[in-house]
């Protein structure tokens, strides 16, 4: 009871500061566009998991356990950790790595957006199983679902059982998150990235102005599903002129080659109102100095 215990509260103290760090600075697990990345989210849990292991192992070794005869032989506590754990944690990597890789080459060639949110605060935790259109994603869903299970599983057995060492799980047990790891990541690279709008802007002169990411050589802006003539500018934003007289709201779509963003309505920002005007300054009255005759 008491290494239990003492187990959990190691775990405690090892990610408590972890995720108060990430919750105030979460720069470190997000991804091209300042959302939450499911693959260096799971790695970095994977991570902490199995330094948890070994550090209370070895605690719980060289106090209750006898020593370093403990660790000795072919069934000692961490007999199972080249079989079972470094696989477990071999797919996460494997496919963090290799979806950067994917993810970069994708957004180099232009064939992937992944534009920064203009004014977002917080990352929510539904990026984990979510796309870059906000949607739950099935893939994204199945690979955190199966590695939240999997990291249940294994926290629980060693909790339940600090004296066996590193839980004997089956060999088999790797698959949990390699298979989804595999199947995360060519998700990543089938995927046809849709056009993503992140502000929408009209000018004076009826100009309207839409910044995002993944427009492509031939998009087209369609307002209320009327398609205007669009142009790019170098900075890769696109410009459209609505029609006389504009529309006070609409709706803005990005289609490229079949693909159409996520709408985006726009609402004009209300008119400023104007500043009062001054009150006029109160005239005083000419008084006479006492004992003095008024002339």
């Amino acid at each position: 009871m008491l290494s239990a215990l003492f187990a959990l509260a190691l775990l405690a103290a090892m990610a408590g500061p972890i995720i108060l760090r990430l919750v105030r600075h979460p720069g470190f697990v997000t991804g091209r566009d300042g959302r939450l990345s499911t693959s260096i989210t799971l790695a970095l849990a994977w991570t902490v998991i199995l330094l948890w292991l070994l550090c209370a192992t070895l605690v719980y070794g060289l106090t209750a356990g006898g020593g370093a005869d403990w660790f000795q032989g072919a069934d000692g506590p961490l007999s199972s950790l080249t079989t079972v754990y470094l696989p477990l944690l071999g797919g996460p990597y494997a496919a963090l790595i290799a979806a950067k890789a994917v993810v970069g080459l994708r957004v180099e060639h232009g064939s992937m957006a992944k534009p920064a949110p203009k004014g977002a605060k917080r990352r929510p935790l539904r990026d984990l199983i979510a796309n870059d259109s906000g949607r739950t994603d099935l893939v994204d869903l199945q690979y955190v679902a199966l590695s939240a299970v999997t990291m249940l599983y294994v926290v629980a057995f060693f909790v339940a059982d600090v004296g066996g060492g590193l839980p004997k799980l089956p060999a088999e047990m790797w698959a949990l998150t390699g298979a989804p790891a595999g199947a995360y990541l060519v998700n990543k690279m089938a995927t046809r990235a849709n056009p993503v709008i992140t502000r929408v802007s009209v000018t004076a002169e009826g100009v309207l102005t839409v910044e995002g990411g993944g427009f492509g050589d031939d998009p087209r802006i369609e307002v209320d599903g009327t398609v205007l003539p669009t142009e790019t500018t170098p900075a890769g934003v696109l410009v459209a002129a609505l029609p006389a007289p504009p529309p006070v709201g609409f709706t803005v779509v990005v289609t490229i080659r079949g693909l159409r963003s996520d709408p985006c309505h726009y609402t004009p920002p209300p008119a400023p109102v104007p500043a009062p005007a001054p009150a006029p300054a109160p005239t005083i009255p000419d008084e006479p100095l006492p004992g003095r005759a008024p002339s």
